[in-house]
């Protein structure tokens, strides 16, 4: 997978894993690139780790579905440590 498909399929799952997980957090284009593609990562480790074959392998459904829920879950560990 390319630097390219990484920024956009990281768009998308930051956008949706931010529609999904209501509050503040980091907004912007840059940042939501970011909690995606860095969700994209933890998603895929965490796949693995639980047996999965594939974490993110390219640009399908399967792959969306693991990095936002690792931007979800990005999100919901920053709104936590960020609660004052």
């Amino acid at each position: 997978m390319g630097v390219l498909s990484w920024i956009l399929l990281g768009l998308i799952a930051g956008a949706l894993a931010r529609m999904v997980t209501p509050g503040k957090g980091p907004s912007g284009c840059i940042p939501t690139v970011v909690v995606g593609v860095v969700g994209a990562l933890v998603g895929g480790f965490v796949a693995t780790g639980l047996g999965a074959e594939d974490g993110v392998t390219g640009f399908n459904i399967w792959s969306l579905l693991v990095a936002v829920g690792g931007a979800v879950f990005l999100l919901v560990v920053f709104r936590v440590l960020r609660r004052d």
